[in-house]
């Protein structure tokens, strides 16, 4: 299987220090990720929409691409 694109919605939560990736989620399209991240919005600290580029053969992963962001996020990428 070659690459693909894959759209993942990632919550954020605070954590002591600071704010923490939560739970993610996966969406079928760029648009739906942000309509699930704009839903979610309002009931976390911090909701972030992205797209990758996933090789699941290789196990290879782009660095994520922030499609829409809502309240404080984390550097998934760090």
């Amino acid at each position: 299987m070659a690459a693909a694109q894959k759209f993942i919605i990632l919550q954020f939560k605070k954590v002591r220090g600071g704010i923490a990736p939560g739970e993610m989620r996966q969406a079928s399209s760029s648009a739906s990720a942000e309509k699930i991240a704009t839903a979610m919005a309002p009931r976390h600290p911090g909701v972030a929409a992205y797209s990758v580029i996933v090789d699941d053969e290789r196990g290879d992963m782009t660095e994520p691409q922030i499609i829409c962001q809502f309240g404080e996020i984390a550097d998934i990428a760090a």
